[in-house]
Protein backbone atom coordinates (compact mmCIF):
# COMPACT_ATOMS: atom_id res chain seq x y z
CA UNK A 1 0.00 0.00 0.00
CA UNK A 2 1.69 3.35 -1.17
CA UNK A 3 2.63 5.57 2.25
CA UNK A 4 0.44 8.34 2.22
CA UNK A 5 1.66 11.98 0.82
CA UNK A 6 2.57 13.99 4.21
CA UNK A 7 0.87 17.83 3.85
CA UNK A 8 3.62 20.95 3.75
CA UNK A 9 2.46 22.07 6.72
CA UNK A 10 3.80 18.53 8.31
CA UNK A 11 6.79 18.66 6.27
CA UNK A 12 7.27 22.22 7.03
CA UNK A 13 7.21 21.25 11.27
CA UNK A 14 9.10 18.41 10.51
CA UNK A 15 12.18 20.76 8.84
CA UNK A 16 12.12 23.21 11.56
CA UNK A 17 13.29 20.04 14.21
CA UNK A 18 16.22 19.56 11.15
CA UNK A 19 14.00 16.33 9.56
CA UNK A 20 16.45 17.08 6.44
CA UNK A 21 14.66 14.27 4.59
CA UNK A 22 11.02 15.91 5.08
CA UNK A 23 12.54 19.53 3.70
CA UNK A 24 13.90 17.54 0.48
CA UNK A 25 10.24 16.22 -0.06
CA UNK A 26 9.36 19.92 0.07
CA UNK A 27 12.02 20.50 -2.36
CA UNK A 28 10.86 18.05 -5.29
CA UNK A 29 7.51 18.81 -4.71
CA UNK A 30 7.84 22.61 -5.28
CA UNK A 31 11.23 23.04 -7.37
CA UNK A 32 9.04 22.34 -10.67
CA UNK A 33 6.84 25.66 -10.23
CA UNK A 34 10.02 27.57 -9.11
CA UNK A 35 12.08 26.67 -11.37
CA UNK A 36 9.08 27.07 -14.05
CA UNK A 37 8.92 30.87 -12.61
CA UNK A 38 12.41 32.04 -12.62
CA UNK A 39 12.99 30.32 -15.97
CA UNK A 40 10.27 32.73 -17.29
CA UNK A 41 12.07 35.77 -15.73
CA UNK A 42 15.52 34.72 -16.12
CA UNK A 43 14.98 32.17 -19.43
CA UNK A 44 17.39 28.78 -19.05
CA UNK A 45 20.75 30.43 -18.01
CA UNK A 46 22.75 29.58 -15.42
CA UNK A 47 21.91 32.71 -13.70
CA UNK A 48 18.47 31.54 -13.50
CA UNK A 49 19.74 28.12 -12.29
CA UNK A 50 21.85 29.47 -9.35
CA UNK A 51 18.48 31.98 -8.62
CA UNK A 52 16.15 28.49 -8.60
CA UNK A 53 18.59 26.87 -5.72
CA UNK A 54 18.59 30.46 -4.05
CA UNK A 55 15.26 30.24 -3.35
CA UNK A 56 15.70 26.92 -1.65
CA UNK A 57 18.20 28.19 0.61
CA UNK A 58 16.45 31.20 1.36
CA UNK A 59 13.60 29.34 2.48
CA UNK A 60 15.52 26.67 4.22
CA UNK A 61 16.69 29.77 6.34
CA UNK A 62 13.50 31.37 7.21
CA UNK A 63 11.59 28.04 7.92
CA UNK A 64 11.55 29.18 11.52
CA UNK A 65 9.95 32.92 9.89
CA UNK A 66 7.19 31.07 8.01
CA UNK A 67 3.87 31.19 9.80
CA UNK A 68 1.53 28.87 7.21
CA UNK A 69 -0.04 32.19 6.77
CA UNK A 70 0.24 31.80 2.86
CA UNK A 71 0.60 28.30 0.87
CA UNK A 72 4.35 27.30 0.71
CA UNK A 73 3.94 27.34 -2.87
CA UNK A 74 2.88 30.94 -2.96
CA UNK A 75 6.34 31.97 -0.44
CA UNK A 76 8.00 29.85 -2.60
CA UNK A 77 7.00 31.80 -5.56
CA UNK A 78 7.25 34.99 -3.64
CA UNK A 79 10.97 34.42 -2.74
CA UNK A 80 11.52 33.92 -6.41
CA UNK A 81 10.04 36.55 -8.00
CA UNK A 82 11.94 38.90 -5.57
CA UNK A 83 15.52 36.80 -6.30
CA UNK A 84 14.91 37.06 -10.27
CA UNK A 85 14.21 40.93 -9.89
CA UNK A 86 17.32 41.03 -7.64
CA UNK A 87 18.74 39.26 -10.87
CA UNK A 88 17.40 41.26 -13.40
CA UNK A 89 18.55 44.77 -11.70
CA UNK A 90 22.08 43.54 -11.56
CA UNK A 91 22.28 42.21 -15.43
CA UNK A 92 20.33 45.35 -16.60
CA UNK A 93 23.15 47.01 -15.00
CA UNK A 94 25.80 45.30 -16.39
CA UNK A 95 24.36 45.37 -19.68
CA UNK A 96 23.73 49.24 -19.36
CA UNK A 97 27.63 49.34 -19.44
CA UNK A 98 27.98 47.08 -22.39
CA UNK A 99 25.02 48.81 -24.70
CA UNK A 100 27.56 51.59 -25.32
CA UNK A 101 29.82 49.48 -27.25
CA UNK A 102 27.36 48.00 -29.17
CA UNK A 103 26.33 49.78 -32.56
CA UNK A 104 22.42 50.11 -32.90
CA UNK A 105 22.34 48.80 -36.70
CA UNK A 106 24.50 45.59 -34.88
CA UNK A 107 21.59 45.38 -32.31
CA UNK A 108 19.10 45.52 -35.55
CA UNK A 109 20.96 42.85 -37.50
CA UNK A 110 21.04 40.60 -35.12
CA UNK A 111 17.28 40.99 -34.34
CA UNK A 112 16.18 40.69 -37.90
CA UNK A 113 18.17 36.84 -37.62
CA UNK A 114 15.87 35.66 -34.90
CA UNK A 115 13.06 33.72 -35.13
CA UNK A 116 9.86 35.08 -34.27
CA UNK A 117 10.18 33.42 -30.56
CA UNK A 118 13.49 34.53 -30.11
CA UNK A 119 12.90 37.76 -31.14
CA UNK A 120 9.73 37.59 -28.61
CA UNK A 121 12.07 36.30 -25.84
CA UNK A 122 14.87 38.61 -26.53
CA UNK A 123 12.30 41.56 -26.19
CA UNK A 124 10.78 40.40 -23.30
CA UNK A 125 14.01 40.04 -21.33
CA UNK A 126 14.25 44.22 -22.30
CA UNK A 127 11.70 44.95 -20.19
CA UNK A 128 11.77 46.76 -17.29
CA UNK A 129 12.51 43.99 -14.05
CA UNK A 130 9.00 45.67 -12.68
CA UNK A 131 7.30 45.12 -16.05
CA UNK A 132 8.65 41.37 -16.63
CA UNK A 133 7.77 40.31 -13.51
CA UNK A 134 4.20 40.94 -13.82
CA UNK A 135 4.55 40.01 -17.19
CA UNK A 136 5.92 36.60 -16.27
CA UNK A 137 3.12 35.59 -13.71
CA UNK A 138 0.06 36.50 -15.33
CA UNK A 139 0.82 35.59 -18.93
CA UNK A 140 3.05 32.70 -18.52
CA UNK A 141 2.35 31.05 -15.37
CA UNK A 142 -1.35 31.74 -15.99
CA UNK A 143 -1.74 33.56 -12.26
CA UNK A 144 -4.82 35.76 -11.82
CA UNK A 145 -4.67 39.32 -12.01
CA UNK A 146 -5.04 39.46 -7.92
CA UNK A 147 -3.20 36.23 -7.36
CA UNK A 148 -0.47 38.42 -9.29
CA UNK A 149 -0.97 41.07 -7.31
CA UNK A 150 -0.65 39.31 -3.94
CA UNK A 151 2.41 37.60 -5.16
CA UNK A 152 4.16 41.20 -5.54
CA UNK A 153 2.76 42.42 -2.97
CA UNK A 154 1.57 45.75 -5.30
CA UNK A 155 -1.85 47.27 -5.48
CA UNK A 156 -4.07 46.08 -8.35
CA UNK A 157 -3.75 49.24 -10.38
CA UNK A 158 -0.52 48.77 -9.98
CA UNK A 159 -0.48 45.17 -11.68
CA UNK A 160 -2.87 45.87 -14.21
CA UNK A 161 -0.83 48.98 -15.45
CA UNK A 162 2.33 47.07 -15.41
CA UNK A 163 0.93 44.17 -17.06
CA UNK A 164 -0.82 46.53 -20.00
CA UNK A 165 2.29 48.94 -20.46
CA UNK A 166 4.43 45.33 -20.39
CA UNK A 167 1.80 44.29 -23.30
CA UNK A 168 2.21 47.98 -25.12
CA UNK A 169 6.17 47.68 -24.81
CA UNK A 170 6.04 44.34 -26.47
CA UNK A 171 3.45 44.93 -29.59
CA UNK A 172 5.35 48.29 -30.27
CA UNK A 173 8.67 46.89 -30.31
CA UNK A 174 7.80 43.74 -32.47
CA UNK A 175 5.84 46.12 -34.72
CA UNK A 176 8.91 47.58 -35.84
CA UNK A 177 11.14 44.63 -36.03
CA UNK A 178 8.74 43.03 -38.10
CA UNK A 179 7.72 45.51 -40.40
CA UNK A 180 8.48 44.42 -43.48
Amino acid sequence: MPMKEELDEVLIEKSKSGDMAAFKMLVVRHEGKVAGVVRSMLGATPEAEDVGQEVFIKFYDSLNKFRGESQVSTYLIRIAINLGLNELKRKQKTNARYASLESAGAIEDAADMMDLKELLDFEFHQLDPDFQAVATLRLIEGYSTEETSSLLGIPLGTTLSRLARAQQKLRLALSKKLKP
